[in-house]
């Protein structure tokens, strides 16, 4: 994760027992590159203990203002922070947030810091609704404080409701979609993804070994870009990308009837999906029988949902992939030029199905552009700022 390399923020933690997700964010932050310095209220040393996290980290927890010679803890770690986040971040610490007090090393860090301030709450469902509460929250909102959750569902005591903090997977993606280039804010981005099936009889079908892993990770990454993405997927076991709109579909019929239900409101197209390229002509409603013979199945050609979105009359700007088995720079440009496509993305297809990392050659007008193997966030991130450059020249 190229942009988070040189990042650096304070991951605060205060008295809730959410405090054991943070050793989790912790741990993502720092594989994707982040340095991370903790700073714990009291409280929370209750919860999970300061020598969890400096494992975790590779730092010293700092706790109390006066662990440097000179009482200028509060200062220094927030100079140096590109963002302060607190996780959890419970009733009380908001309420101090709120009203400016500063009576220790983490809150004080809080009013003394020069660098975005991230705030995921956890508390208990009546804590959190009520009206003290919210009244603090929205005081942060105003004061440019980003919220981060919290959400619906069962919590420590045993209730159910609002107040739970964000996971750590989805927290981590959120601070570092803090630290992305907003190339493109504003603009509306609609992405194919995964494999389709197609339906054989009730119970067997045609599909393809698509993961649908590179798809996803475009939509990460279009939505840490400020974009607002809506994601057409086929039949995959990922999770949905945060702050995405997303639309479930089985077989390549139903995507293309997704797409063109979306496509007139969309400024950007991706079209990462592996669609089938046929389908049965009749398939069976009910399950075809073993009889021991040969069984012979008349396919049909399924739409090109690319090439239509390339042919509109005012298209978006499109963006293709192309996954072979051989001959990758002559079959990628070819279907390039074919489809009009002003950018196309290319990889060996037995290199890069379900696997976690890829490698990429882009094509377009100016010819070729290689990125090296890398996970595929890092390469959808790298993409992205390739098809947000051509596409201000388009307009331009």
């Amino acid at each position: 994760m190229e942009q988070a390399q040189q990042k650096r923020i304070v991951l605060g933690i205060t008295g809730g027992i959410a405090a054991y997700k943070a050793a989790e964010l912790a741990r993502l932050l720092v594989k994707q590159g982040i340095t991370v310095q903790v700073a714990m209220t009291e409280a929370a040393t209750h919860f999970i203990t300061p020598a969890t996290m400096q494992a975790l980290t590779g730092h010293p927890v700092l706790i109390n203002q006066w662990q440097d010679d000179k009482g200028m803890a509060h200062i220094q770690s927030s100079r140096v922070a590109d963002a302060i986040v607190i996780a959890p971040a419970t009733a009380d610490f908001i309420a101090k947030l709120a009203h400016g007090l500063a009576d220790d090393l983490l809150s004080t860090m809080c009013l003394a810091r020069d660098c975005p301030l991230l705030v995921a709450p956890a508390m208990n469902k009546e804590m959190w609704s009520n009206a003290a509460t919210q009244r603090n929250v929205q005081q942060l909102i105003a004061d440019g404080v980003t919220m981060l959750g919290p959400v619906n569902g069962l919590q420590a005591c045993g209730e159910e409701g609002m107040g739970r903090m964000l996971e750590a997977e989805e927290l981590a993606q959120c601070i570092v979609a803090t630290f992305q280039p907003k190339l493109l804010a504003g603009q509306k981005i609609l992405i194919t993804a995964g494999p389709t099936y197609e339906a054989i009889d009730a119970v067997r079908g045609i599909t393809n070994r698509s993961s649908g892993k590179m798809g996803y990770a475009i939509a990460q990454a279009a939505q840490e870009m400020g974009a607002k993405v809506t994601l057409v997927s086929g039949p995959t076991a990922l999770a949905r990308p945060l702050g995405a709109q997303m639309m479930n579909v089985s077989s390549a019929a139903e995507m293309f009837a997704a797409v063109k239900q979306h496509v007139d409101d969309t400024d950007i197209f991706i079209g990462v999906a592996a669609v089938a390229d046929y389908r049965v002509a009749q398939p069976c409603t009910q399950k075809i029988k073993k009889n021991g013979g040969n069984l012979t199945l008349e396919l049909t050609p399924n739409p090109d949902i690319l090439a239509y979105v390339a042919a509109l009359p005012d298209a978006p700007f499109c963006v293709g992939f192309a996954a072979e088995s051989e001959n990758l720079h002559e079959y990628a440009e070819q279907k390039r030029r074919a489809k009009k496509l002003p950018l196309l993305a290319a990889n060996l297809a037995q290199q890069a199905i379900g696997a976690d990392d890829n490698e990429l050659i882009l094509f377009d007008d100016a010819g070729e552009h290689r990125l090296p193997r890398a996970d595929k966030l890092t390469l959808a991130r790298t993409l992205l700022r390739h098809a947000a450059t051509l596409y201000q020249k388009g307009k331009s």
